[in-house]
C-alpha cells in the first residue's frame, strides 16, 4: 500500500503536497477511493481502477463535468489520468464533507428526514435535465432486453420469490408504457448510501460510476430498495420535491411500480453473483417491497402518504 501512495504522491501532482491519503474501504464499486487531505483542511477524492476501465472513467468523468452547469450538489472534477507503471487509472475530484446519509438519516428529526429527501429530489430533478447523446437507443429496447435477460438468469440462480409469476405478468402487462419514455441522464445508483448530510443537511449525490441513459423515473426505484426502509420520511420528501413545481404526472406510480417490479429479479442476480453472503437480506428487503404493492395489485406504495 505505501508503495501505491508513494506512486500517487509521485505521479500526480495535485497529490504531492498532501499531507495524509487515507483509503475508504466502503461500498461495492471495484473502484479504490481515497480522502487526501491537505495542512490548510482542502480535501479531495481520489479514485482509482484497473486501467483497463479508463475509457469508462474518461466518459465518467466528462459527464460529472457536463452536470456542473444544472447546479445539483455533486463532486467536482479536478484531474483525470493514467499511472502506467502501476497499470492504474485515476481521476480526483472535490470532496463533499459530511457523514454517509444512510447513517446520518435516522438521527434526524422526521421534519429534517422530509427536507433532506425533498433537496435530493431536487438535484435528482436537475441531473435529469441532461439529455442523452443522439447514439444512444430507445430506453424500451435496451430496458426490456435487460428485464428479460435478468428474468431467464433469475430462473436458475436457484432463489424463488413468493408470487413471481404474478410479479412477472405485471411488468409484462405494463411494460409498452416503456416505449414513449424519454432518453434522459440516468445517475442509476440514486439512494441514501450515495448521498452525504451534513450537520442534518444534505449536502450532495456521489458515485456516479454506473450513470447510464433512459427513463428519468428509472432513477427512483433505488429508493424502493434502499432509501425507504430507512427513512419514509426521506423517501416522501425525494418524490415530493422531485415534482413540486408541477406535481406527481398520473403516470409516474405505475411506471415506478414497473421499475420497482423490474429491480426485483435484478437485484436476486446481482446479490447471488456479488454479495451471495447477503442473499436472504436481499430477499427480506424484496419481500417487504412487494407487500408495499400488496405484490403489485396497487402501484402506489402503502407507505406514501402526502
Amino acid at each position: 500500500m505505501n508503495d501505491i501512495l508513494q506512486a500517487f504522491r509521485e505521479n500526480i501532482p495535485a497529490l504531492a503536497h498532501a499531507s495524509d491519503i487515507r483509503r475508504i474501504a466502503e461500498g461495492f464499486s471495484p473502484d479504490q477511493k481515497y480522502v487526501v487531505s491537505y495542512d490548510d483542511g482542502t480535501k479531495l477524492l481520489l479514485r482509482t481502477v484497473d486501467l483497463k476501465q479508463y475509457e469508462r472513467k474518461y466518459a465518467e468523468y466528462g459527464i460529472m463535468e457536463a452536470i456542473q452547469m444544472y447546479g445539483a450538489k455533486s463532486p467536482q472534477p479536478i484531474d483525470i489520468g493514467r499511472l502506467e507503471q502501476s497499470e492504474l487509472c485515476y481521476y480526483l475530484l472535490s470532496y463533499i464533507d459530511g457523514e454517509d446519509a444512510r447513517g446520518a438519516i435516522p438521527d434526524c428529526p422526521p421534519e429534517k428526514q422530509y427536507r433532506i429527501g425533498w433537496d435530493a429530489g431536487q438535484d435528482l430533478a436537475k441531473l435529469h435535465q441532461h439529455p442523452a447523446p443522439h447514439s444512444i437507443s430507445s430506453w424500451y429496447e435496451r430496458a426490456t432486453r435487460k428485464h428479460h435477460n435478468y428474468v431467464k438468469a433469475y430462473k436458475t440462480c436457484g432463489v424463488k420469490m413468493e408470487n413471481d409469476a404474478r410479479i412477472i405478468r405485471f411488468i409484462d402487462e405494463h411494460q409498452k408504457l416503456l416505449k414513449a419514455r424519454p432518453n434522459k441522464f440516468q445517475h442509476d445508483d440514486f439512494h441514501v448510501g450515495n448521498m452525504i448530510v451534513h450537520e442534518k443537511r444534505y449536502a450532495g449525490v456521489i458515485d456516479f460510476n454506473r450513470f447510464d441513459w433512459g427513463d428519468p423515473i428509472h432513477d427512483f426505484y433505488k429508493l424502493a430498495l434502499f432509501s425507504k426502509e430507512c427513512s419514509i420520511p426521506f423517501s416522501v420528501g425525494q418524490i415530493e420535491g422531485y415534482f413540486y413545481e408541477r406535481g406527481i404526472p398520473a403516470d409516474f406510480w405505475t411506471l415506478y411500480a414497473v421499475y420497482a417490479a423490474m429491480s426485483i429479479f435484478s437485484a436476486i442476480v446481482w446479490t447471488v453473483r456479488v454479495t451471495p453472503e447477503k442473499v436472504d437480506e436481499m430477499v427480506e428487503r424484496l419481500h417487504s417491497l412487494c407487500e408495499d404493492h400488496r405484490y403489485f395489485e396497487t402501484c402506489k406504495p402503502d407507505w406514501f402518504k402526502e
